[in-house]
């Protein structure tokens, strides 16, 4: 394995510098408002060193929102567990803990907000974002159908269902209420019922991996996790 010179290091942590700023920035601003200069001002970089990295504030946002695209879809794309229902249940806590997270929600309350305006940003938010990790989910479910643990005839509904099932309400409820932010524990009661519905309506043998499940959430319970 090839380990990164110093410089890429560093090169690779003000990236992560700058994409932090851009969403402070973004999520306080909204699109129109973000300016280069204030996301320089808060990476703590000169303007031309910002533009050494992203050409454009298009060219950053997109950035901004590929790396949250990728937090979300990493369990699926990168899953070191054999258990379908770990996965299920992994993905769906990664994905709360990003999307409810409450500056990504700030940013998509101001998103929602500008889109009449400029509808090119709603474009990219949507490929970007929601878009890519539906693919996301649908190449993994269709592996598992592959493998014989799920059954269903149009995959993109099944993804729609999942990812509607475990966390659409509280999410809908949060954009529009962010003074009413769900506590953990209300989280996790949605997102065992939708896990275990999508179980019920697409596994082919739902006993087992109810009775799985099961055992993962009193574990976690156990030790204190999600």
């Amino acid at each position: 394995m090839n380990q990164m010179s110093r410089s890429q290091q560093n090169r690779l942590a003000r990236r992560r510098a700058i994409l932090g700023a851009a969403l402070k920035v973004f999520s306080e601003a909204g699109y129109s408002g973000a300016t280069m200069d204030a996301v320089a001002l808060e990476a703590g970089l000169s303007k031309p060193t910002l533009y050494q990295y992203f050409k454009s504030k298009e060219a950053l946002f997109s950035a901004m929102m590929l790396g949250k695209r990728d937090e979300m879809l990493d369990v699926f794309e990168h899953s070191p567990h054999s258990s379908m229902v770990e996965d299920l249940l992994r993905f769906a806590w990664d994905y709360a803990d990003t999307v409810m997270r409450p500056d990504l929600l700030s940013l998509a309350r101001l998103i929602i907000g500008e889109v009449q305006r400029f509808p090119e940003i709603g474009r990219a938010y949507q490929s970007a974002g929601p878009d890519h990790v539906l693919r996301g989910i649908m190449a993994y479910l269709d592996a598992r159908r592959a493998d014989g643990r799920l059954d269903f005839d149009d995959t993109e509904l099944a993804a729609e269902d999942l990812w509607g099932l475990v966390l659409s309400a509280p999410r809908t409820r949060a954009l529009y209420m962010p003074d009413a932010a769900p506590a953990r524990a209300e989280l996790a009661r949605y997102i065992h019922h939708g896990i275990r519905v999508f179980l019920r309506a697409y596994s082919t043998r739902p006993e087992a991996d109810l009775a799985t499940f099961d055992a993962l959430v009193r574990a976690q319970s156990t030790t204190g996790d999600a």
